[in-house]
């Protein structure tokens, strides 16, 4: 079993790991820790660890960034198919590991990763092959991922909630066409155009899509008009409860595929920010990874 873990972890998460490997080691496990910075790190790490010996389990020990990186990094050597994924939480939303029950305290993850047994799961792929395992988000989501980041350190996961605030205070929408599965489903000014492959957002504080499963080959479409300020602060309401897709200015739908076109826009890929784009299409890949996690 091969953990990999973050280079500029403190004292306390370092202590945390090795504890975590030591009671890994006890079942007569082969683990190392091998800390990673960078995905040149990661590349290294993973070919010194190959498939077939003490690399066939890969755990990204972080948050959401961390578990992204991993499975963007093996889609990218071919090796996400003959590699398994773990996970140990450890980062500030955690939303794959909820939205999976896969447990927050690091020993809970510890003895899954020990007992479980490996789950095939969905992944949305861009066109430039990017990934998403959560969820991406076009518009006000973006804007509020970026403004929630300098918040992080303090505010942990209620810094996303602050960043929502922000950008609900100041943005008014996007002139945006999506398409899904090569239909035209919307045109006109947004609010936010949401793919989720899972439920929970924002560190569990929003619920964007309640039927939401990463392993059901479709991905939830949610595009909110709500643009004006009351209607914007309704929505946000119903989002965090999970019941803003009953909105009038709300369509829901499923779909294998999606395109999103218009005026510039930021994407919100698993908390990671990119663009500006005028054009992004995102497919989904049906069972394309294994990760260890709760039936």
């Amino acid at each position: 079993m091969l953990i990999l873990t973050n280079a500029n972890a403190g004292t306390h998460d370092t202590e945390t790991l090795e504890r975590i490997a030591a009671l890994l080691r006890e079942g007569g496990r082969e683990v190392a820790l091998r800390p990673t910075g960078s995905p040149e790190d990661l590349d290294r790490a993973l070919d010194e660890h190959p498939a077939g010996g003490s690399g066939d389990v890969v755990v990204a020990a972080g948050g959401d960034g961390s578990i992204h990186g991993l499975v963007t990094r093996l889609r990218a050597r071919g090796e996400l198919g003959g590699r398994t994924v773990g996970l140990l939480p450890m980062g500030t939303g955690n939303d794959l590991a909820r939205n999976l029950g896969i447990p927050l305290d690091p020993e809970g993850a510890a003895r899954l990763l020990a007992d479980g047994t490996p789950r095939e799961l969905d992944i949305l792929v861009d066109e430039d092959g990017g990934v998403v395992l959560n969820a991406v988000h076009v518009g006000i989501g973006a804007t509020a991922a970026r403004r929630a980041t300098r918040f992080k350190p303090y505010l942990k996961a209620a810094a996303f909630s602050l960043g929502a605030v922000l950008s609900g205070m100041r943005e008014t929408g996007w002139n945006l066409r999506v398409q899904a599965d090569g239909e035209s489903v919307a045109e006109g000014r947004f609010l936010m155009v949401a793919l989720s492959n899972a439920s929970g957002i924002a560190g569990g504080t929003a619920q964007l899509a309640a039927d939401g499963h990463p392993g059901d080959g479709r991905v939830e479409l949610v595009v909110s008009a709500a643009t004006g300020p009351l209607a914007r602060v309704g929505f946000a309401l119903r989002l965090r409860k999970g019941t803003h897709r009953h909105r009038e200015d709300v369509v829901h739908t499923t779909a294998c595929s999606v395109t999103i076109s218009g005026e510039p826009f930021l994407a919100n890929a698993d908390g990671e920010v990119s663009g500006p784009y005028t054009h992004r299409c995102w497919t989904l890949d049906a069972r394309a990874w294994r990760i260890i996690a709760p039936g």
